[in-house]
């Protein structure tokens, strides 16, 4: 672990010299890169989908609907980026709101361990719809670190770093994700039924308020001096950015259908695979971690000599099917899932990776706040909470005609469904989008397995 640290750490040294930042950015940068640490790893705890949060979930009464109902919140939620955009872009204040806003929206989840304690009626809906509301706070509420964190990074980090810098973070977050998601699934293995939430999310909120304290301590730069242009006029100049309006079109048909059966694929673990916590972390958030390490710095390499656009597709394509090794599940195998999340973050690194990038090179410097706003809330509503709600819809309605209930059942058409759409997207989206350089796809894909690359 510490050799890694090192290495990784002489990476980071190596890139800033090469771009010729200067020491008050280096620390702002190394600042950044640890509250997305912190962040990441709150992420494994406090999110709409986690193996915590179902687990809670599930304890409290909720089905199908109310699963899509929890991960589709946060992505509801993203419309209040908007206002909180334009409020950035008006007062310049991104570290206070990072240190209010923010880390209200990270001490609500300390709190939710406790909702099974509202109520000594078992059939009472009093804790879960407590879960949903304090979850539908925190959500509005975070959604204002969105628009102050990554254009912050964006103004801290030059275009030409930026690929190298992700992927660097991303794999040390992978190591982190790695070693956290085996202690937690440890805890809700082992503590009891009546204090392993009140454990955990504990541990998960005081990770959130520790990513937004890194933030302090972090320099604000502008690139460009920021304007108070109307939100209207921001808008319609997005509208007509060919290339980010490309953008969103994949990206938010890329979520929708990734989650029309992705939502569902921990529940059905743990439900239908009859998988406990242990192996749903090793077999998932551990081996999609080890699977991260080992892809993302090539990732981040060929990014920046070959352009997001090929990294883009050669990841879409194959992350979008993937899932399709669900099909082949039965109760208590674990390979499904170890396949999935292996062969998946090999490729899902990638598009995520790409997708970051694309979004700063496509939003000018002085109105990318409200670019970024715009682009989470279109593929947060229309891609990400759109995709859950329709799949907990059908999950629901098969159930209600006792269709699908063989060894090809509901969850199993969802994801036949799920990886088709996704696979057609992919081809018809992603071609049509800009590359930052000449590069092809073959340039691109002799570039990654080229040795030493």
């Amino acid at each position: 672990m510490r050799i890694l640290q090192k290495r990784r750490s002489g990476a980071l040294s190596a890139l800033y010299a090469e771009a010729g930042l200067s020491r008050s950015v280096q620390w702002g940068l190394n600042w950044i890169l640890a509250g997305n640490m912190f962040g990441t790893l709150f992420g494994i705890v406090c999110g709409g989908g986690t193996a915590a949060l179902v687990g809670l979930a599930g304890m409290l009464g909720a089905g199908d609907m109310e699963f899509g109902l929890l991960v589709a919140i946060p992505q509801i939620a993203a419309l209040f980026q908007i206002p909180f955009s334009l409020l950035v872009n008006r007062t310049h204040k991104r570290k206070i709101y990072m240190l209010t806003i923010g880390l209200f929206s990270r001490l609500l989840w300390m709190v939710f361990g406790f909702m099974p304690l509202l109520s000594s009626v078992p059939s009472s809906q009093l804790p879960l719809l407590t879960l949903i509301v304090l979850l539908a706070i925190s959500s509005a509420c975070g959604a204002a670190i969105n628009v102050c964190w990554f254009p912050w990074f964006s103004d801290l980090a030059p275009l030409h770093i930026r690929g190298r810098w992700l992927s660097l973070r991303d794999t040390m977050t992978a190591v982190g994700s790695l070693l956290f998601g085996l202690l937690v699934a440890y805890l809700l293995d082992v503590l009891p039924i009546d204090s392993k939430y009140i454990v955990i999310f504990l541990i998960g909120g005081g990770l959130g308020v520790l990513d937004m304290i890194c933030f302090a301590f972090a320099p604000e730069i502008w690139t460009a001096k920021p304007q108070k242009a109307s939100m209207r006029k921001t808008i319609m100049e997005a509208l007509r950015n060919k290339p980010f309006m490309k953008l969103i079109l994949m990206w938010t048909a890329w979520c929708f259908t990734s989650n029309l059966s992705g939502s569902f694929l921990t529940p059905y673990a743990m439900n239908s695979m009859h998988l406990n916590f242990l192996q749903i972390t090793i077999f998932g958030t551990v081996a999609s971690s080890l699977a991260t390490v080992v892809a993302v710095p090539r990732w981040g390499r060929t990014l920046d000599r070959f352009g997001s656009k090929n990294v883009m597709l050669i990841g879409c394509i194959g992350a979008s099917l993937t899932p399709a090794f669900y099909l082949l599940s039965t109760p208590g195998n674990i390979w499904p899932t170890l396949l999935h999340n292996v062969i998946g973050a090999l490729f899902w690194s990638a598009s995520n990776l790409a997708a970051n990038s694309m979004q700063l090179s496509a939003s000018p410097d002085e109105s990318r706040p409200t670019y970024i706003a715009l682009f989470s809330c279109v593929t947060a509503l229309a891609g990400v909470a759109l995709g859950t709600l329709c799949g907990g819809w059908f999950l629901e309605w098969c159930n209600a005609n006792s269709w699908f209930t063989g060894f090809f059942d509901r969850y199993k058409v969802l994801i036949l469904l799920s990886v088709v759409l996704r696979f057609g997207f992919t081809l018809l989206l992603v071609p049509p989008m800009t590359n930052e350089n000449d590069a092809t796809l073959q340039d691109a894909l002799r570039g990654l397995f080229a040795r030493g690359a």
